[in-house]
């Protein structure tokens, strides 16, 4: 049978010392204070929104759209929020046991539970339109295009759900490792095609209108003599851009890949279950052991990294105007210049952690903690 833990605690706690047999507990960073903030943060707003997964897993996110921001909770809430002050649009109780999502598409709001299901809800009002049900977790956030609701169940199936109705249109089905880390990462649609990573470290792109592979590739192959040693799971999200798709694992690569073929175009050594975020000028990436690294999108070269947070458990990177941001395990959030990666000013979203993508509209960034807490921040006039 196989088993499915939540290995990022252990990732991100312990470390085997090559000296010892006994395991090293790797302790996090102590935060220096930044004496001379360069730049002023304030507070928006902050706000409730149902109970959080209060895990160190958790597909819930927030979704940032023209008409809303959105975001879901653990307790079958779904919110559609004014982004400008966080008053509630519309809320949904679905009395399901949401894990992730929410994903907008079209005049849809889509999210996945621990029961198995889909749920759908119209944009509009929150009203339920359709549910799904599928073999297992849907751990993974939906993703969506046209006629397609494409999801991902724990057991390591994928589905091509109808948007109308969510009747199954196909399936794509890969055996999973007996031992992965507890996480999916997002399909990611392009045109005509759906593009997966696999907990097996392949990335593998599908027809969007049938589920048919047009091609499996290797981004991290295992090595190591443990099952947790070989671990290669593609947990973070794939990420677009003009030169390719990037996609970083968990058995220490990162890569930009070819999405007609599936050739790497380049590939280099960072173990990831976060994430990445990325401008016309970088790759940004906070990798397993807590340190954020700036690459050059075309050829991979390290243009920066960023050690101050060892060990800090970071989110996945996020920007706001030109300054990186990434958020640790005790609900801190760090702003970083781009150009160096020196520290230039810090918040505190409450004490609680912070583990999915802080989104932004140019003007603010939006932060989801673990126990369903919100807010909004923008940057100040500078200080001279």
């Amino acid at each position: 049978m196989t088993s499915r833990f939540a290995l990022m605690l252990v990732a991100a706690a312990l470390a085997v010392s090559a000296c010892s047999s006994k395991p090293k507990v790797r302790e996090p960073t102590e935060l220096v204070a930044i004496k001379q903030p360069e730049i002023r943060l304030k507070e928006v707003w902050s706000r409730s929104a149902g109970n959080g997964s209060k895990t160190l897993y958790s597909g819930l996110r927030l979704a940032l759209e023209a008409d809303a921001l959105y975001t879901a909770s653990i307790d079958g809430q779904v919110f559609a929020l004014t982004p400008a002050n966080g008053a509630t649009i519309w809320r949904a109780a679905t009395k399901a046991r949401i894990i992730a999502g929410p994903t907008v598409s079209g005049d849809l709001v889509l999210v996945g539970t621990l029961d198995g299901e889909v749920i759908a809800l119209k944009r509009a009002s929150g009203a339920e339109s359709w549910r799904a049900s599928l073999p297992s977790e849907v751990l993974a956030p939906l993703a969506a295009s046209g006629d397609i609701v494409v999801a991902r169940a724990a057991d390591g199936r994928e589905f091509g759900l109808s948007v109308t109705d969510g009747s199954r249109i196909w399936s794509f089905d890969r055996t999973i490792p007996n031992l992965t880390l507890r996480g999916l990462s997002k399909p990611l649609i392009l045109g005509n095609r759906v593009y997966t990573g696999l907990d097996n470290g392949k990335l593998v792109a599908l027809n969007l209108a049938d589920g048919v592979p047009a091609w499996e590739q290797n981004v991290s192959v295992p090595t190591g003599r443990s099952e947790l040693e070989r671990l290669t799971d593609i947990d973070a999200d794939l990420l677009a851009a003009d030169n390719g798709i990037y996609a970083v694992t968990y058995g220490n690569d990162i890569a930009l890949i070819d999405p007609t073929r599936g050739e790497s175009r380049w590939r280099r050594s960072i173990k990831s279950y976060s994430g990445m975020t990325a401008t016309d000028k970088a790759l940004y990436v906070t990798d397993n052991d807590g340190v954020l690294w700036s690459l050059d999108p075309d050829t991979g070269a390290v243009s920066w990294k960023q050690e101050s947070l060892k060990f800090r458990r970071l989110s996945p990177p996020g920007m706001l105007a030109n300054y990186v941001i990434a958020a640790d395990f005790q609900g801190y959030v760090h702003f970083f210049d781009p150009g160096d990666g020196h520290a230039v000013a810090r918040v505190n979203l409450g004490g609680d952690p912070v583990i999915s993508a802080p989104v932004s509209d140019g003007e603010r960034v939006y932060l989801l903690d673990t126990t369903g807490d919100i807010a909004a921040y923008r940057i100040e006039t500078p200080k001279p």
